[in-house]
């Protein structure tokens, strides 16, 4: 049942995506950018609720656990957290990035679909995952990388404004609240992490390769947060600096899953 309501999910995110791409050449801009922010919600409303029914299978199976544990889970919270940032920005009216938002959630429930190599089953936990801080570290890390990827969006598509004379201040001031949201919840994510790992393994740090880059992940967004502080406003390095931030989010997440280590997914 979740795994049906969840693919419907990503349908109506597929339409909320055509929808916001009619808004960008219609001229009646307001009222389809409205259509979209609502559809976009159902979409999150409909993935919350079979995210909400995945958890309870997997209580009626007997391995009962937040459905965060695995590559599979993680794809599709990770989509349910861009929509949710982004309509949090928005207030009822959908911003510039809602066609890159949307294609984005739709790329990554498809991909958590459609994927050979992504397992959908409810399996039990290892011993490791079983902890209370499972839920905390990955929720505030995937919420994390949600706000850097639409801080890198808004960056990129405010630079272009500026470039054309346009006035670029609100995309400036989501730049700076999303990145500043981002990094407080990347660090509590790499704190709580520690903790876990502790209890775990034993030790708070051991350089595996998916603590070295979320440690590089975060220095590069600290750099972001740096230079957009120094240069008082959306200014190219800054933009530049979130695009190899984006990057480098991207590897810890999917890229370590190929190299030998204790937090792939693969």
């Amino acid at each position: 049942m979740s795994a049906t309501i969840l693919g419907f999910s990503t349908f109506v995110y597929l339409a909320a995506f055509i929808l916001s791409l009619a808004a960008a050449r219609s001229e009646g801009r307001n009222l389809l950018n409205r259509a979209v922010w609502w559809a976009a919600l159902a979409g999150l409303v409909l993935q919350s609720i079979g995210m909400g029914l995945r958890w309870w299978e997997s209580h009626q199976m007997g391995v009962g656990h937040a459905p965060l544990a695995n590559f599979y889970e993680s794809l599709v919270f990770f989509a349910w957290a861009v929509i949710l940032l982004s309509l949090g920005a928005a207030r009822s009216k959908a911003s510039p990035v809602m066609p890159f938002v949307l294609a984005l959630a739709v790329g990554l429930m498809g991909y958590a679909s459609f994927a050979p190599q992504v397992e959908s089953g409810i399996k039990p936990l290892i011993p490791a995952l079983k902890s209370n801080w499972l839920a905390i570290h990955v929720m505030t890390c995937f919420l994390g990388y949600a706000a850097f990827v639409l801080a890198t969006v808004v960056g990129v598509l405010g630079l272009r404004l500026r470039e054309k004379g346009r006035d670029s201040a609100g995309l400036d001031d989501l730049f700076t609240r999303y990145l500043s949201f981002g990094f407080i919840l990347f660090t509590i994510g790499i704190m709580t992490g520690s903790v876990w790992a502790f209890q775990a393994w034993g030790r708070y740090w051991g350089w595996d390769p998916k603590e070295t880059w979320a440690l590089i992940t975060w220095l590069i967004y600290a750099a972001v947060i740096h230079e957009r502080q120094r240069s008082g406003g959306l200014a190219r390095r800054a933009v530049v600096l979130a695009l190899i931030g984006l990057a480098s989010v991207l590897f810890t997440y999917i890229g370590v899953n190929y190299l030998p280590g204790l937090h792939s997914y693969l």
